[in-house]
């Protein structure tokens, strides 16, 4: 089994705080973390008019364009977090909403891409994150076969890497929707990779099942604190369980190795001659 791709979803939860972003990746870094990752919308595109001149009370103010705006990080600050990154020596990537975004993220010498599952069904959009030829985890929450199958054919035809993300799109949800099953049949029906994007409630068996089922990278929400303002805070873990997540996947990578053959250990051999020394009746070359 391969080396699972921890990805620490970072998101909108720094809430527009960039010293608080630095210390939530930091933190991701000291857990474990392969890599860190934001998100970036061009507001006006992604929302209409009549949606951000809403009302929504946040610490931004009282209307739904504050709000949004207030989550967004612009140039200079994502200059400042790909320098801290690179001071860390961790990788961080975005996932654009948009195509402004996308273009934006260029600016940034990020090995990833990131394809949530609100755009997958976004084919400009697809087209366009495919012919940047970046590896690219695609989300497929919200998502059929159909769907699926037309974002498989976008990168295969532009010739760009790529794994899926399994993914249930509600933040967050009930245990029994997670719907594991999904991760090998997604395998076996596109020949790829297989990622499991977590949004579950509380714990870590899920993901830890994941990864006992292959996937090939996991990404979860994370957060300081889940008591923080944000829609996203209540499906996040903090530090202490981020850290004791990774360390299990990690225990559960080797724990999944060994050979196809079924064979008496030498570690077993002196075991099986005390436990068995009372069966008299067994053939020599079961003994020892």
């Amino acid at each position: 089994m391969s080396k699972v791709f921890i990805i620490s979803e970072i998101g909108i939860n720094h809430n527009g705080d960039l010293d608080l972003a630095k210390k939530m990746i930091k933190e991701s870094k000291d857990c474990g973390a392969d890599s860190v990752k934001f998100q970036k919308r061009d507001i006006d595109l992604v929302y209409d008019k009549e949606t951000l001149a809403s009302k929504r009370e946040s610490p931004w103010g009282s209307t739904f364009r504050e709000q949004k705006e207030g989550l967004e990080f612009n140039e200079e600050q994502y200059q400042e977090i790909d320098k801290y990154c690179k001071q860390l020596d961790v990788t961080w990537f975005s996932s654009a909403w948009d195509l402004n975004s996308l273009k934006f993220l260029e600016k940034f010498s990020s090995k990833y891409n990131k394809v949530a599952s609100a755009m997958i069904i976004d084919k400009t959009f697809l087209n366009e994150v495919a012919m940047q030829k970046k590896y690219t985890f695609i989300s497929t929450g919200m998502s059929n076969f159909k769907i699926i199958d037309n974002a498989v054919e976008i990168f295969s035809k532009n010739n760009c890497e790529f794994e899926l993300m399994h993914c249930i799109s509600e933040y967050p949800f009930d245990d029994k929707l997670a719907n594991l099953n999904m991760i090998n049949i997604l395998k076996k029906r596109y020949g790829c990779n297989v990622g499991y994007s977590g949004h579950e409630k509380g714990g870590l068996a899920i993901s830890y099942a994941a990864t006992a089922l292959g996937i090939s990278s996991l990404e979860r929400h994370f957060t300081l604190d889940r008591n923080l303002y944000g829609s996203d805070q209540s499906a996040s873990i903090t530090p202490p369980t981020f850290k004791e997540l990774i360390g299990g996947i990690r225990k559960i990578e080797i724990a999944l190795q060994g050979s196809e053959n079924k064979e008496i250990l030498d570690i077993e051999k002196k075991v099986a001659k005390k436990l068995r020394a009372h069966i008299k009746n067994s053939d020599k070359e079961f003994s020892f």
